[in-house]
């Protein structure tokens, strides 16, 4: 491992038991908006992550986890229930979107789904913040799954669209179907250098191939897409999907402090905390099983199981209240 590399590893080990032992992290407003919203900026070990807060700020927090290809406007019909419920809504930027940036220049630009986690643990303790609720979707999903099952003190209740979305990182998997395949186009193609120059080159036109695929049965408007566009020109963006992409198929390496993670990962330990599950009925990868036993094995605590109509896999965007009003239940 270069010295670079080292060191910075050892210095992120350092200002992680720092954040915990000082208490919250450093807040700064920020001057200028990003879809209309202002922007707070909160230090992290790693991060500097940007986010938006709706609310009640002395009430219950809420942290809800966009996706990829997604940005934080995802949930903007989700908060306004929340909010006026009396929550304290958290919408943060995941790594490698819209103002969220690594603190140091020389951080390996890395993402697999241990690190995702990890970003959503510091910023609840930088926040200052003993307990959340947790509602994801795609990579936003997965972090919350993985948060649930390392620090489940950590986690009120989860609202897992998708299910349990955690990885098997260090065994390579095996061959699917054609059709399931070809659905996942763009892994293979990010595992590829082409991959890499033509996300670079063509990321607006290859994330709205996905966004009206993911989704066949919503249409889109040009307005819609251009308020999250501006979170894809973030300059780790592509760096970090690349290597999201790449470490989950086994094609990279993942940082060192995530290893023991990963493994444990990998056995597929459940999600213990009380949990309602959601999936869209009308989602690009194929309309989910009518069969609740999946989901019933990996969350022990699940309250319910909802296969949501009208919704492809950008589910918060297209029926926000059934993710607000699964959260309401789940804290009531």
């Amino acid at each position: 491992m270069a010295p670079s590399r080292r060191d910075f590893l050892k210095s992120a080990s350092v200002a992680g038991v720092a954040a915990v032992a000082g208490g919250a992290g450093v807040v700064r407003p920020r001057a200028e908006r990003q879809g209309g919203q202002d922007i707070r900026m909160v230090e992290t070990p790693v991060l500097d992550i940007g986010y938006e807060e709706h609310g009640n700020s002395g009430g219950f927090p809420v942290v809800l986890l966009h996706g990829f290809p997604y940005d934080v406007r995802s949930w903007d019909g989700v908060v306004p229930p929340l909010a006026d419920a009396g929550y304290r809504v958290l919408v943060p930027y995941l790594r490698g979107y819209g103002p969220t940036r690594f603190r140091d220049a020389a951080s390996p630009r890395m993402a697999e789904q241990a690190a995702i986690a990890q970003d959503v643990i510091d910023l609840v303790d930088a926040l200052g913040l003993e307990q959340v609720a947790l509602a994801g979707f795609d990579w936003g999903n997965r972090a919350a799954c993985i948060a649930a099952i390392l620090h489940p003190e950590r986690v009120r209740a989860q609202v897992a669209i998708g299910g349990d979305s955690g990885q098997n990182t260090v065994t390579p998997g095996r061959s699917a179907s054609a059709a399931a395949e070809a659905r996942l186009w763009y892994q293979w193609y990010f595992n590829t250098e082409r991959g890499r120059a033509g996300l670079e080159a063509n990321r607006r036109d290859i994330i709205r191939y996905l966004w009206d695929t993911w989704s066949p049965g919503w249409e889109y408007t040009d307005a819609a897409f251009e308020r999250s566009a501006p979170s894809f020109d973030n300059p780790d963006f592509v760096d970090v999907v690349i290597h999201s992409y790449r470490h989950r198929h086994v094609n990279a390496a993942g940082e060192a402090r995530f290893l023991a993670v990963e493994r444990r990962l990998a056995e597929r330990p459940p999600i213990l905390v009380p949990a309602i599950v959601l999936r869209g009925a009308e989602s690009g990868f194929g309309r989910p099983s009518s069969d609740p036993t999946g989901d019933q094995a990996r969350f022990p605590g699940l309250v319910a199981r909802r296969i949501v109509d009208g919704a492809g896999h950008d589910l918060p965007a297209h029926r926000p209240d059934a993710v607000s009003s699964a959260l309401l239940e789940l804290l009531a």
